[in-house]
């Protein structure tokens, strides 16, 4: 479809480019259509800008909420940090543009997606231990999840993956407070609910309009922050 082909072009130009630096009539040119016939499908940048990026957070969040529903701590790391890889993988491209033009990522609503995302990944790699030693090596992990996706673009995405995951485990496997409980994760198997009540939805909306964090509305519920952005997205 010439939607589908305009996406792609553009994603492929703002890696390139930067989003700033890549007009209309560049897309129009990549794809082989008139800049008119451009503006059919999209009315703006802005809108192809959305398209792209929604998607990869829209698949970050799945994947750290299926994540979330791992039975031991250690599956719920290891699914959340696989997921998180495989995802960033997966829209590579979009990455880099996002890294190209710095200003993009902080941007609402991009901005506090993404970093809801990280907060959570960081939770769930950390797992049940809260000392501060286990919490630094699991940020530590996450942010060295992303980095070698953009740096390392070229190499082949199963070889990447391997890579990086390996270097996930050099990490984890090192002396430290990272020692995970064998019980019962926190997450859909571990106690916290995945579901909210309709008038629990619409008492979580309105109590982020009122500019109540997720975090918090999360725990007013009992559930994660990842089931409450689910609703408050919807």
């Amino acid at each position: 479809m010439t939607s589908e082909r305009i996406l792609e072009a553009a994603r492929v130009l703002f890696a390139a480019r930067g989003y700033r630096a890549t007009s209309m009539q560049a897309i129009a040119d990549e794809v082989g259509i008139t800049k008119a016939a451009l503006y059919y499908h999209f009315d703006s940048k802005e809108e192809i800008l959305r398209h792209i990026t929604v998607p990869l957070l829209d698949e970050l969040e799945e994947a750290l909420a299926g994540a979330e529903s791992g039975g031991s701590a250690e599956e719920v790391r290891w699914r959340a940090i696989e997921g998180y890889v495989d995802v960033h993988l997966r829209h590579r491209h979009t990455l880099t543009m996002l890294v190209k033009d710095m200003t993009l990522l902080v941007q609402a609503p991009i901005a506090d997606r993404f970093r809801t995302a990280i907060a959570l990944a960081n939770e769930l790699v950390a797992g049940p231990s809260r000392g501060i030693e286990g919490r630094v090596r699991a940020c530590q992990v996450v942010a060295g999840l992303a980095d070698p996706v953009l740096l390392f673009r070229d190499e082949p995405p199963e070889r990447l993956r391997r890579l990086i995951l390996d270097g996930a485990r050099a990490l984890l496997d090192a002396p430290g407070d990272m020692a995970i409980e064998r019980g019962r994760a926190r997450g859909r198997n571990g106690g916290r609910r995945a579901v909210l009540t309709e008038e629990q939805v619409a008492q979580a909306r309105s109590l982020h309009a009122e500019g109540l964090a997720a975090e918090e509305i999360a725990a007013r519920f009992g559930v994660s922050r990842a089931t409450v952005y689910r609703y408050l997205k919807n």
